[in-house]
């Protein structure tokens, strides 16, 4: 014997499901907000003490890259090699981390 009486019998705690679909449908958008302000984000580093400077963009694109010309050693190419992609890296952290702090984490993500 069934006491199911048709709708969702209670089954979302009383909830209305016009009132989810719109907490989702904000929650979309605040997403959608910060994504974009992530991305129009300039994060500058540098490295070597300010010898190498990058500018990147929140969506990972690199804006710039600022050389002092005292760093430029035709004997030392490998170390303004290293700084190079330290100074990238820093900023690719830096990405990750504001979009960790502004973006809800979704299960399995």
């Amino acid at each position: 014997m069934n006491n199911f009486r048709g709708g969702f019998g209670g089954g979302f705690g009383g909830a209305n499901i016009g009132q989810l679909m719109k907490q989702a449908q904000k929650m979309q958008q605040d997403m959608e907000e910060a994504k974009n302000e992530i991305s129009q984000t300039e994060f500058k580093t540098t490295a070597g003490g300010g010898m190498v400077e990058v500018v990147m963009m929140g969506n990972r694109n690199l804006k710039s890259i600022n050389l002092k010309p005292e760093i430029v050693d035709p004997e030392d190419i490998e170390m303004l090699e290293d700084l190079i992609c330290a100074s990238i890296n820093d900023a690719l952290n830096q990405i990750t981390k504001m979009e960790n702090e502004k973006l809800p984490q979704m299960p399995g993500m």
